[in-house]
């Protein structure tokens, strides 16, 4: 189901079917320095990763990581959406393009869409980012979206160093 249109971006719910595109995201060397390691290293891994993450998250509060695609050819690109973490108060935006397609604004695009949808669709009073502090282009990106350094946080499950952003729609 597409959920959001950029003009040069489809933003869609993930399925199943995207596991195979999904394992090679999550194991590039940008999302594992970034993001972390997932310990995803088979399709059958990153189906069961999809079910039990954006899938199911989109089933129980209408919103998710979706898949980014190119308007003109249908290319998955990357994820972007938002994820609600048992250790927010609120969700947080979050994005993830295969190297050959940063550089050219996408995560931009796909971002504004997400936060716009955030705001005017499901009208949700905060949302988050969460930045690892020695990634400047990801705080560049927040930063532009309009979200505000709120405090400095260690990540409880995987222990790292994490900056948390706010963005208030009231």
């Amino acid at each position: 189901m597409i959920v959001i249109e950029t003009p040069r971006l489809r933003l869609r719910t993930a399925s199943a079917d995207d596991a195979a595109f999904f394992l090679g995201l999550v194991n590039q060397p940008t999302w594992l320095a970034t993001i972390g390691e997932r310990n995803i290293h088979t399709v059958d891994a990153a189906r069961v990763a999809l079910e039990t993450g954006p899938i199911a998250q989109q089933q129980q509060l209408a919103y998710s990581f979706y898949i980014v695609e190119h308007r003109a050819d249908g290319v998955a690109i990357g994820m972007c959406g938002l994820i609600k973490r048992a250790t927010m108060p609120g969700p947080d935006i979050g994005y993830a393009l295969l190297p050959a397609y940063c550089g050219q604004g996408l995560a931009w695009e796909a971002s504004s869409g997400v936060l716009q949808y955030a705001r005017e669709v499901l009208a949700l009073p905060t949302l988050y980012g969460l930045v690892a502090p020695n990634n400047q282009p990801s705080i560049n990106l927040i930063n532009k979206l309009g979200l505000r350094f709120e405090r400095f946080s260690r990540q409880p499950i995987v222990g790292k160093d994490i900056n948390i952003y706010r963005k208030d729609f009231s």
